[in-house]
């Protein structure tokens, strides 16, 4: 027996769960763990999240395509199926900023994020020591404005050679260009050191500590070509007193980006995430 999550999204109609559970039941005799349910009423969409254990040979994208084919053309589903035993691989970007790198790097050697760290990829060379420590492989590929487009082949080229699920920039300062994100859709998460939308762009913390905030935050989102405008995973916050400097601001808002980075990070290897617009599902 193996487990398994299957992902759909389709408009809302009458019967649908039970549809797929007997599915399920009775084509994959399968063993249900785990189910979980959205409802978006003003679109009329339906969201669905199953766990469940079956033979290990039905446990095929190819396989349960052919046998769920009618379920799915007839309800129009947007689907996905994982293997649950299948660690992704993941590879971290990251700039001078360590502290979501060591956080991330930690919970991976304690068994907290069920991936293989396969690569980390830094424009400066500040991460090659902790990279070195945890047992991960380090690359420093500098990058300006004339070398953009060809270090960002060069980064498509190590993805590829160390066949890479996901890309976590991990305060990586670098924007990706179009062409880049567009390889990977749904496949990169940012954290960016603001509770956005506000104070999108550089130097969030300056900017809320000149506008006088009370509460400054965290966001991590899957990354599209607008620039911090991607679906939002998680967001935390914490609050700030007029008594705060800006380097309290700082200190603050890294143990915030910690932790949403984290949350975002294990809820995509565990495959809890569906987007649909500019939105996620989150299902516990």
């Amino acid at each position: 027996m193996t487990k398994a999550v299957l992902l759909l999204e389709c408009s809302d109609r009458k019967g649908l769960v039970a549809a797929i559970m007997n599915f399920l039941v009775s084509e994959y005799d399968a063993n249900i763990l785990h189910a979980g349910q959205h409802q978006d009423a003003e679109l009329a969409r339906f969201f669905m999240r199953i766990e469940f254990e079956c033979a290990s040979e039905l446990i095929h994208e190819r396989v349960f395509a052919e046998r769920f084919r009618k379920i799915a053309d007839e309800y129009n589903m947007r689907w996905q199926l994982a293997e649950s035993d299948v660690k992704l691989r993941v590879c971290l970007f990251v700039s001078q900023h360590l502290h979501c790198l060591a956080d991330l790097l930690q919970r991976y050697q304690a068994g907290e994020l069920e991936c293989e760290i396969a690569l980390i990829i830094g424009n400066h060379p500040d991460g090659e020591k902790l990279a070195g420590f945890y047992g991960v492989p380090f690359v420093h590929l500098p990058i300006d404005r004339d070398n953009k487009a060809q270090v960002e082949q060069g980064q498509q080229r190590l993805l590829a050679e160390h066949r890479v699920d996901l890309v976590v920039l991990a305060r990586y300062m670098q924007i990706l260009s179009p062409e880049f994100v567009a390889k990977w859709p749904a496949r990169i998460i940012n954290v960016h050191h603001s509770f956005l939308p506000a104070f999108i762009g550089a130097k969030p913390y300056h900017a809320a500590f000149n506008r006088g905030v009370k509460l400054i935050g965290a966001t991590s989102h899957y990354v599209t070509s607008d620039l911090d405008e991607g679906p939002i995973i998680e967001q935390d916050v914490v609050r700030v007193t007029q008594g705060d400097t800006i380097p309290d601001l700082v200190r603050k808002g890294r143990d915030l980006e910690r932790i949403v980075l984290s949350r975002a990070v294990r809820w995509h290897l565990e495959h809890r995430i569906l987007y649909y617009g500019n939105k996620t599902v989150i299902f516990d």
